[in-house]
């Protein structure tokens, strides 16, 4: 690519035009998905951290200085680092799903659970909407609390008010 278009992309990206990001795809989006792929070893995870890293770009337009890096380093920075972020979350999940092949949880003696619990998924279905969704995700699905903020496109702090509260009610059905 020649200066005259990575000042232009430089220029279109500084003043919010949009512009911007179609020619920073059309020149970009190859080399940086190589990239992100040698990072992650998987296309679907790969193609999710190129736009989530077209994304950043985006919003954070202002904060690239030419004075301290050439645009495609500046990019190739985001796009490591994005696709190194996509890949710890992706393992994290793997890890907290249950493997079945691995599981030992049909070979436990009925004796050792606690009758009381056993309802909890009934339970949980009564509560309203809102606090079900919060609890499902951290407990029956084994989120953490952001990432059940960002699978539910809820604010952190909203999961963590609907958390204490879906918990309480359950409280009272627990320990009356």
């Amino acid at each position: 690519m020649n200066t005259t278009t990575e000042e232009k992309i430089i220029q279109l990206l500084k003043k919010g035009d949009s512009y911007a990001l179609n020619l920073l795809y059309e020149y970009y989006s190859d080399s940086l998905y190589g990239v992100i792929l040698k990072v992650t070893k998987n296309e679907e995870i790969a193609e999710d951290a190129l736009q989530e890293t077209f994304i950043k770009v985006w919003k954070n337009a202002n904060r690239y200085d030419p004075d301290k890096a050439k645009l495609f380093t500046w990019l190739f920075r985001i796009a490591r680092n994005t696709a190194i972020d996509k890949l710890r979350s992706f393992n994290n999940r793997f890890k907290k799903e249950v493997q079945i092949d691995k599981s030992n949880v049909y070979i436990l003696p009925t004796a050792d659970f606690n009758q009381e619990v056993l309802d909890l998924k009934d339970h949980v279905g009564r509560l309203d909407q809102r606090y079900q969704q919060v609890l499902r995700a951290l407990y029956f699905e084994g989120m953490t609390q952001q990432e059940a903020s960002d699978e539910l496109d809820i604010p952190l702090g909203t999961i963590k008010s609907r958390l204490k509260i879906g918990l309480r009610e359950l409280k009272k059905v627990y320990d009356p």
